[in-house]
């Protein structure tokens, strides 16, 4: 079982790092394989809105000189998926966000490939706006139909200097409960196969209200 976590911030070592690591100890303790990508420090643009992937369906970005491609295979081939991001103005940071929506369009064109993966997210915050961005993050996973881990609290720790949020001990022992309940839901999962029949997936009805 495998877990990929992609670190949204600019900072390989920071607070967004000190959540993510406090996740993927949980889980490794209990035996689930975990690899951190770095998203944050990346030169991403951001969607062209050009469609290519929808008509393409060769889980392709057609932006193809960033790291898109490469992590959404990664992605792809895991049991569950987290996303992290530092607070930047209330909401998710802007690299992050344009590798997301690149991300998760391409799955969605090619049949829905991260859907019943399981979801986590964690969030840095120095004061406010952790629980917008949190709220930011699991938009994604909604859209792509996949069951979302919780904690006793949400998944936000608070720090200015890398590494202050481990200070954070309310903030870190929500992030090993969410490690503990992604690592259980994935087992659910797993166990379930064969024996509770997976929903079919349907086909999108989609409409706009200008007529």
């Amino acid at each position: 079982m495998k877990v990929i976590a992609f670190n949204g911030s600019p900072k390989e070592n920071g607070n967004t790092a000190t959540a993510i690591n406090a996740v993927a100890e949980q889980l490794r303790t209990l035996g689930v394989e975990v690899e951190i990508l770095q998203v944050g420090n990346k030169a991403i643009r951001g969607c062209l809105a050009c469609g290519v992937c929808a008509n393409n369906k060769d889980e392709k970005c057609v932006i193809k000189d960033d790291v898109v491609n490469e992590y959404f295979q990664k992605a792809k081939e895991a049991d569950g998926i987290i996303l992290s991001s530092p607070v930047y103005f209330s909401g998710i940071a802007g690299t992050m966000k344009s590798f997301l929506d690149r991300l998760f369009y391409v799955a969605s064109a090619n049949g829905g490939v991260f859907r019943h993966k399981v979801g986590a997210n964690v969030v840095a915050v120095r004061r406010s706006g952790g629980v917008a961005t949190f709220d930011g993050l699991n938009h994604y996973f909604l859209f792509a139909e996949m069951p979302i881990a919780s904690s006793n609290y949400w998944n936000v720790v608070h720090g200015k200097t890398p590494g202050e949020s481990s200070q954070d001990l309310e903030g870190m022992q929500t992030m090993s409960v969410l490690g503990e309940k992604m690592a259980w839901l994935m087992k659910l999962i797993e166990n379930g196969a064969g024996t509770v029949e997976e929903p079919a997936r349907q086909t999108k009805i989609a409409m706009n209200f200008i007529r």
